[in-house]
């Protein structure tokens, strides 16, 4: 049986990977191989287990050891810490009130390459400084229902693995294979490398000379990577001049743009059946 650990301050140095790290700090702590991250939910949590994770610990509700927690609980290393407090002690630890009671701290696996993650895929979707949260939990949500075979992130675009976006993903993050897509030292682009790599792109921007996602869907191309761009201006210029098509979605009654996570998951469908 896992060690329980009551927690009754919200002080208590054990649990402050919960509380007291920022995101920035759980992904260098020691050192960016032995980083941490959080995740929420038993769903989640349970999704993240499936796909080789290992809980470092947990911290739930009390009650919830018999109940939302138990099959995580069942499943925990014997020496896995879990720290239990009520309630208004677990609010006062996160700075909100649990939606299903059940955190845990995982370590970062260490990353593949973009040349392995794409090896043997078809449609690979990149976030090209995608900052928000929200939407990049949004995104992988969409890319591993609709069957993308990869994401691809540049190193402006938000952790998949923050709390946030975990949460929003609904554990996507675990399932759809993803690494970071940098520049090379040599002055390779994101798109240079995917180019190189045998891959058609295709810059998701607002261009007169623009296709819609279904007649570039029509043209069968045998390998594709979906490139969207951040919240506000989307992509940049370079990076729109480098793709081999650029795609837009026909906006209707004045509209002139869709917010980045609903226009993805569009393109994805489009673009991936």
């Amino acid at each position: 049986m896992p060690q329980i650990i009551p927690i009754t301050s919200t002080d208590d140095p054990r649990v402050a990977a919960y509380t007291a790290l920022t995101e920035r700090q759980l992904k260098n702590r020691l050192d960016p191989r032995r980083g941490l991250f959080v995740a929420e939910s038993p769903k989640v949590i349970l999704t993240a287990m499936d796909a080789g994770y290992v809980p470092q610990s947990l911290l739930c509700e009390e009650r919830h050891l018999s109940l939302d927690a138990a099959p995580i609980v069942e499943r925990l290393a014997e020496d896995t810490p879990i720290y239990i407090g009520t309630r208004e002690t677990l609010a006062g630890l996160t700075g909100y009130a649990l939606t299903r009671g059940v955190l845990s701290v995982m370590r970062r696996p260490e990353l593949p390459t973009p040349e392995q993650v794409v090896a043997g895929a078809r449609r690979v979707v990149v976030l090209d400084a995608v900052v928000d949260a929200t939407n990049v939990g949004a995104l992988f949500r969409s890319a591993a229902a609709l069957g993308a075979d990869a994401v691809l992130c540049t190193p402006q675009t938000c952790d998949p693995l923050n709390r946030r976006a975990i949460r929003v993903s609904m554990g996507s993050v675990f399932l759809v294979p993803w690494t970071w897509l940098p520049p090379t030292a040599d002055g390779l682009t994101p798109l240079d490398r995917l180019h190189a790599l045998g891959f058609e792109t295709c810059a998701m921007a607002l261009r007169k000379d623009s296709i819609t996602p279904r007649q570039l869907a029509e043209r069968h191309v045998p390998r594709l990577a979906i490139v969207l761009g951040g919240e506000g201006w989307g992509l940049d210029q370079p990076t729109i001049d480098q793709a081999t098509h650029t795609v837009m979605i026909p906006m209707h009654h004045g509209a002139d743009s869709l917010n980045v996570a609903a226009a993805g998951a569009i393109a994805i469908y489009a673009l991936t059946q």
